[in-house]
């Protein structure tokens, strides 16, 4: 079984295959050279990027994987959530190309597919516990099974690698701004600077609220300026951690899970990976993260979702999908 997965839903274009259970090819195009003079993500300017660039990378992907395109068997691609022009770019390749080779084509859901470049590991058990940490998203789902997801937590304002971003802003150090603080944070100390941690009232326990903690390292700023920046960039990532941690703490003692899956362009980060491994260490529950190419937007991650679908006899779309931005 050949699976051709697409995924364009904000500024990474990915097109990945997964051929007999295995991941021959996954080829992801950035934009950080189109929207690091912005500071952000430009929506027009990554919708056009996206169509440059799709039928090239879509080609490449077939000669390093040595097939035809009579070869696919089936063709997943993200249809939410995310910018709408990208998703439509992504969505009418996919809906074209299916149409042309008389194959089925499945919408598939981008936050899933992230947990779900986990879900080729073997060792994974259900019912499981995910929390997906990214640009535009921090959001916790119980996972019944490799097809049933359940929101139980999101992000109530800016999303954690929302935060990032708009701090490196601050900060100076460019975009995106995660890994520059990861860099900078290194040679900082956490404890000088202590950053607030939003952890909410009874009613959104397990939500996330990040624009506090943007606020906080700007009004630092603000009032001592551009020193220790290693400093200020520990402090942030520290209180960005705690509250990682503690919202999953909480999600483990209300769901009895037997693994915890992580996914989403923040999970590269080191430190947050090391936090979550001591917070999972001796509670029985199995840890699992993707490796670093499959925590960016990608194609090899929908064809692993659309693997699943197909398993579990999830029905294809028609060849008309629609797109649902994020809200």
């Amino acid at each position: 079984m050949t699976i051709l997965g697409i995924e364009t839903s904000c500024d990474e274009t990915g097109i990945g295959l997964l051929k007999n259970g295995k991941i021959p090819v996954n080829l992801i195009a950035t934009q950080e050279e189109i929207h690091s003079g912005y500071g952000g993500i430009v929506p027009e300017l990554a919708s056009r990027a996206h169509l440059e660039r799709i039928d090239e990378l879509f080609t490449k992907a077939l000669e390093r994987g040595g097939i035809k395109p009579a070869d696919i068997d089936y063709i997943g691609v993200t249809n939410h959530p995310g910018l709408k022009g990208s998703l439509m770019v992504g969505v009418s390749f996919a809906c074209a190309l299916a149409y042309a080779l008389d194959i089925p084509v499945y919408k598939v859901n981008h936050l899933y597919s992230h947990l779900a470049a986990n879900f080729m590991d073997p060792g994974v058990e259900f019912p499981a516990l995910g929390l997906v940490i990214s640009g535009g998203h921090t959001t916790f789902f119980y996972i019944e099974n490799p097809v049933e997801f359940r929101v139980m937590g999101k992000t109530l304002d800016d999303a954690c690698g929302e935060t990032f971003d708009k701090a490196g802003r601050i900060l100076g150090l460019g975009f995106p701004g995660g890994p520059h603080i990861e860099k900078a944070a290194a040679e900082g100390d956490e404890k000088k600077i202590k950053f607030p941690v939003a952890l909410l009232d009874a009613e959104h326990c397990l939500d996330f609220s990040f624009s506090g903690l943007k606020t906080a390292v700007l009004y630092h700023v603000r009032k001592h300026g551009l020193k220790n920046i290693p400093d200020i960039c520990a402090g942030f990532q520290k209180a960005a951690g705690d509250t990682l941690v503690e919202k999953t703490g909480r999600c483990m003692e209300r769901y009895k899970v037997k693994s915890f899956l992580l996914g989403g362009g923040v999970t590269r980060n080191r430190y947050i990976r090391e936090r979550f491994r001591r917070l999972l260490d001796g509670k029985g529950v199995k840890l699992f993260m993707p490796d670093a190419k499959l925590c960016l937007d990608n194609g090899a991650m929908i064809a692993a979702m659309t693997y699943f679908l197909v398993k579990y006899g999830v029905k294809p779309s028609s060849k008309k999908i629609e797109v649902i931005p994020t809200q």
